[in-house]
């Protein structure tokens, strides 16, 4: 039989919880008879409200009449009796995560079902080819892991084990195609592609909060500002569960025996303590009550009379450099009001800043984002210079020069001499250790790093970050002068990555390495974190954005740091800098540009 003529007329669904219900909905949307089933009437009846609120919802929204919700929901039968299957194509079962569960099920469906019809688990985490054991025909078991909400989330991916038949595959595949969705095919391993890259980095997040290294607003604040992600690693464990992330973890640190996977142990305590997130009403946020998304105030909410004030005048900024970085940085404070000295190492340099602001400006003018008259009062307040001692008189200097720490440091012994007493001496550096430029100074105490995102007129975030050495009075200014410029400040201490590269580059290794362990290609993971998380940008597509020998400079230096075997860079990742394939800019990277 080819895969052309197999169609599936009638699909069974077991387990009709948020997930089972909306993969029925799924396929009774698409013309499929469905047939649900769930362990009583009571559960039948939660299953049947599921899907009488999810399209009532889709209903309201437009996307569906409320004729096409009447044929939708009359394609799908209910009962409580596993003999109902017995004339099901395919059978999807969407239980508990519990291996035994599954595998009773399986044996039990060997009995019912035709020796033709597919069996496919919805598990995210086990063994699908433990799974398949269950069955006295392994060959048509397969994995088709929908992604939460099922009726919305495009991505499924489709699990096969070693003995799963090529025409099992073959149709599965064509099938979650048929019902508009994008599947890409991996092998049997704990988490596959989304949830492998996934946890690991929401592991890390949870570490990082457990450390007291930054707040749960501030690690979340800096993913969605810095990385532009839909929601913030710990918001996004509240809405999984932490229950089912403890799970997921666990399932994949015992398979791989990856520290990186092994669960933070908050996570243990607070799943034990019955926090586990948006579902009881708690997890690392608190909710209106249960199953609500709407977060409110607990003791660990910042209260509005924590917000910082300016403890330092600051009237006058300093920036050192002529880059992209520098530009962008002189027109923040410029167009918040600011009067802005910029230093340059040739007229030419200086003359090219203002030039790339008044561009940036009449874009602006041109988006409707700025009035005409305000051109005039920001470029009014820009002053260029060639020479350092120009900046005696300013309150606070941002320098933004290259990331070599001999340059660095002995522009700050310049700025020490220079500046006068109680000025700031802030660096945008994104991997140097701010310590080291603080200890070329006299005033440590005044040293703190202002890390702004590239392009910084439009990227709101900015970690503000502080050293052993730097007053509180200093890091409550930096923290006001954030605000009062229009930007998310971040608070974190002084240790490579900061928040966001030390969250984001070891899940961007991760990805490298997966692709080179050849488990799935650099497209389908890219589709598979575009679609299965929501994320702007696949991985692949980052790390050419951003430039493979900046990747692996910025991989280095975590593992320098943290000496976390799992931070170590992918060899791949080395081998293409050594290549001199570093991305976009190269023409060459994980992919090639050279036609585009």
């Amino acid at each position: 039989m080819t895969s052309e003529q197999r169609e599936f007329g009638t699909i069974g669904v077991i387990g009709l919880g948020t997930m089972g219900a909306g993969i029925a909905e799924v396929f009774a949307r698409n013309g499929v008879t469905v047939i649900g089933v769930e362990l009583n009437d009571e559960a039948v009846e939660r299953g049947r409200q599921h899907l009488e609120h999810s399209t009532g919802r889709a209903v309201a929204r437009g996307k569906l009449t409320e004729d096409e919700q009447k044929a939708l929901l009359d394609r799908i039968s209910f009962a409580t009796d596993l003999k109902a299957l017995a004339d099901a194509e395919l059978v999807v079962e969407a239980v508990v995560e519990s291996l035994e569960t599954k595998k009773e099920l399986f044996a039990q469906l060997d009995e019912i079902v035709s020796p033709e019809t597919v069996l496919a688990t919805n598990t995210s985490s086990l063994s699908v080819t433990e799974i398949s054991t269950a069955n006295s025909r392994p060959g048509r078991v397969v994995g088709v892991h929908f992604f939460n909400p099922a009726p919305v989330q495009k991505f499924v991916e489709i699990i096969r084990t070693v003995v799963t038949e090529p025409e099992v595959l073959d149709t599965t595949k064509a099938l979650v195609e048929k019902i508009g969705k994008s599947p890409v095919v991996c092998g049997d391993k704990a988490g596959f592609i989304a949830n492998t890259l996934l946890f690991g980095y929401l592991n890390h997040a949870v570490a990082m909060y457990e450390g007291k290294y930054a707040s749960r607003e501030d690690i979340d604040a800096a993913m969605r500002f810095g990385c532009g992600y839909p929601m913030g690693p710990l918001a996004l464990l509240d809405l999984i569960g932490l229950d089912t992330a403890y799970e997921i973890l666990d399932t994949m640190y015992k398979q791989g025996r990856d520290r990186l996977h092994a669960p933070a142990p908050i996570l243990k305590q607070m799943v034990t303590a019955g926090l586990l997130g948006r579902k009881t009403g708690a997890g690392f946020y608190t909710y209106e009550g249960p199953d609500t998304s709407a977060v409110v105030d607990d003791a660990h909410t910042p209260s509005a009379d924590d917000a910082p004030q300016f403890k330092h005048d600051i009237k006058q900024v300093g920036v050192v450099g002529t880059g992209t970085m520098a530009s962008g940085i002189v027109e923040v404070f410029a167009k918040a009001g600011y009067d802005v000295l910029y230093v340059g190492r040739s007229q030419d340099k200086v003359d090219g800043v203002k030039a790339t602001i008044e561009r940036s400006l009449d874009k602006a003018i041109q988006r409707g984002k700025l009035e005409e008259s305000a051109k005039a009062e920001v470029l009014g307040r820009l002053t260029g210079t060639t020479k350092l001692d120009d900046l005696k008189s300013v309150d606070i200097v941002v320098e933004a020069i290259a990331e070599d720490l001999g340059i660095k440091t002995t522009l700050f012994e310049n700025l020490d001499e220079i500046c006068k007493p109680g000025a700031i001496l802030a660096t945008t550096t994104s991997s140097l250790p701010i310590i080291s430029c603080a200890k070329a100074t006299s005033r440590p105490q005044d040293v703190i790093g202002m890390h702004f995102f590239n392009p910084a007129p439009v990227m709101k975030l900015v970690e503000v970050v502080t050293t052993v050495s730097t007053s509180d009075d200093v890091a409550e200014t930096v923290r006001a002068l954030c605000a009062k410029v229009g930007k998310h400040a971040v608070s974190c201490s002084d240790r490579a990555g900061f928040i966001v590269n030390a969250l984001l580059f070891p899940y961007l290794n991760d990805a490298v390495k997966m692709l080179e362990a050849h488990y799935a290609t650099a497209d389908d993971i890219d589709t598979a974190m575009k679609l299965g998380c929501a994320l702007p940008m696949g991985p692949f597509e980052l790390l050419d954005v951003v430039g493979n020998d900046v990747s692996l400079a910025i991989q280095k230096e975590l593992y320098l740091e943290f000496r976390e075997p799992g931070f170590a860079p992918a060899p791949l990742l080395e081998h293409l800098v050594t290549a001199g394939y570093l991305g976009r800019k190269t023409k060459r990277g994980f992919r090639d540009y050279s036609h585009r």
